[in-house]
């Protein structure tokens, strides 16, 4: 599986939000470009940025950073938060970001995420699926769905999605551990490929998610908090995905 380390923007600087809520926040860096180039030099395969502002705005805050973390790594970038139509999209891959991230407007907007499939190409389209108590929230993690983790999977792959982020949130930033039976159903429920985030805490934790089988594991808190060596994790877990 991918070990990717995750870049979380916030005001310009690297931070970790608590369980999703905007009022725990600990800022780790005021240099993105840096944090970047030293998870690419740990042999990280790519990275997975998001625009916290974006996401809790509607609309990509912090594409500046983006765009010079791209022109700076040689391994790919996704990036997500706030992109919730076409033209943004299509100018956020034209900066050099492999693959665009949609939250939100997969539930919003479910159209558009089909659209963006057969236009950018299915293998440029992640769909993030961030839960709360089993159901999707959206807006930053700020307001909640009716929709569940497995429908709006589900609904997603019929119109072309081939790959989804799974977060439960009440773990993110908490270092406690994934939820291996939310990720163990979604996987089962979808049958694409799932890439695992929140709660990893250990290099026990990525030894859990291997044997569940996703297709990679997105690292933020144990990252930062020091947890987790990233050139070790990636020596012990990480293969390649094209």
């Amino acid at each position: 599986m991918e070990v990717i380390p995750t870049i979380d923007l916030r005001g310009g600087r690297v931070v970790r939000l608590y369980q999703g809520d905007y009022d725990k926040e600990t800022a780790y860096s005021d240099d993105p470009l840096e944090v970047a180039l030293r998870w690419e030099e740990a042999g990280a395969p790519r990275i997975h940025v998001v625009d916290l502002d974006g996401a809790a705005t509607g609309s990509p805050v912090n594409l500046e950073l983006v765009e010079n973390i791209a022109a700076r790594v040689a391994i790919p970038v996704q990036l997500g938060g706030g992109i919730r139509d076409m033209d943004t999209a299509e100018r956020v891959l034209s900066m050099g970001v492999q693959r665009v991230v949609f939250g939100t407007a997969a539930i919003r907007d479910p159209a558009l995420v089909k659209d963006a499939c057969l236009k950018l190409g299915a293998e440029r389209v992640v769909v993030a699926i961030d839960a709360r108590d089993g159901r999707v929230a959206v807006q930053g993690w700020m307001e909640q769905s009716d929709a569940t983790a497995a429908d709006l999977a589900r609904r997603m792959a019929d119109g072309g999605v081939v790959r989804f982020i799974y977060t439960d949130i009440g773990v993110d930033g908490t270092l406690a551990g994934p939820n291996l039976q939310a990720v163990a159903d979604l996987m089962k429920a979808v049958g694409r490929p799932i890439i695992s985030a929140g709660g990893i805490g250990s290099l026990a934790d990525l030894e859990r998610l291997a044997r569940v089988g996703v297709e990679g594991t997105i690292l933020g808190s144990a990252l930062y908090e020091g947890t987790v060596d990233l050139s070790e994790a990636v020596r012990l877990f990480s293969r390649p995905v094209r």
